[in-house]
Formats: structure tokens, sequence, C-alpha cells
């Protein structure tokens, strides 16, 4: 029962991140704010990037009051948003985007991104552009995809170990 509330929460948690990615005031960043933009972008990628070594840590360290599955996936939605939130402050400054010209235009192209998928029909031009871009593909790379195998690895031994006596799914 406690785990099936905790997956409950954290949904809702997910479904609050997209809620709060339409209703926080983005443009107020971007060519406007700079400074401020980049700071806040760096914070919370840094932020996100230590909680998701935090959890692959625990996998790895077998710990057993950690809850990856939980956590992982809301850290995954967050780094999404984040960088979608970068994309759409940038898109402000002219020159920078190709075809990005809403949030959900920068949501898009971040998943899009994240897919490897690369359709083309929006296409960063400007050099701050492409260097989120890069930084997002290499974060994916290094981060997310340590913590999916290391989630995955955990799943795959407890479910040929089976759960431990005394523990709750």
């Amino acid at each position: 029962m406690g785990r099936r509330r905790a997956l409950g929460r954290t949904g809702g948690d997910r479904g609050r991140l997209v809620v709060a990615y339409f209703l926080l005031p983005l443009d107020h960043l971007g060519p406007q704010r700079p400074v401020l933009s980049w700071v806040l972008f760096a914070l919370l990628l840094t932020v996100v990037a230590v909680l998701l070594r935090r959890q692959i840590r625990h996998v790895l360290l077998d710990r057993p009051d950690s809850r990856p599955g939980v956590v992982v996936s809301l850290l995954i939605v967050l780094s999404v948003h984040v960088f979608s939130a970068a994309y759409y402050a940038l898109a402000k400054s002219p020159g920078e985007f190709n075809g990005l010209h809403t949030r959900i235009y920068a949501l898009y192209f971040t998943v899009v991104t994240l897919a490897t998928v690369g359709y083309g029909d929006i296409t960063p031009r400007g050099q701050a552009g492409r260097v989120v871009t890069v930084l997002q593909i290499t974060y994916s790379f290094v981060f997310l995809t340590a913590a999916a195998t290391a989630l995955t690895t955990r799943m795959r031994d407890r479910g040929v170990r089976g759960p431990r006596r005394g523990r709750s799914r």
C-alpha cells in the first residue's frame, strides 16, 4: 500500500511539473535577463544532475531505503522541463531557433532531441541554441543513460533474486 501511494504521489508530482512549466513566468527570461536565465539554467541542471548521481549511487550500493524508480522518473521529467524552458527562453532571441515559437514547441524539441530522432522542423541556428542542444545531448548520454541503466539493472537483479525479507516492494 505504501509503495502504491508513493507512486501515485510521484505521478501527481510529474503532473505538477508539467503544469508549472506552462504557468511559470518564462517570458521574463531570455534576452531581457540573460544573466539570470543562464544562472537559473545552470543551477537547476546542476541540482538535477546531483540528485540523479545520488540516486545512481543508491542503486549501486543497493541502499534499502531508496526508491530510485520513483525518484529517477521524476528527475528525468524535471530535466526535460529544464531544457525545454531554456529553449523557450533562448528562442526569444532573434536568430537562435527556426520554428520554435511556443512552450509546446520547446517541449517537443526537447523530447525529439532526447530521443535522438531529429525531425529537422525546429533547428538551433544561433551559438547559444546549439550549445544548449549539445549540452542536452551530452547530459542525456551521461546522466539519464546512467540512471536508466542503474535502475534497470536493479529491477533485473530484484527480479532474479526476489524481494528481500522484511522489505516492502
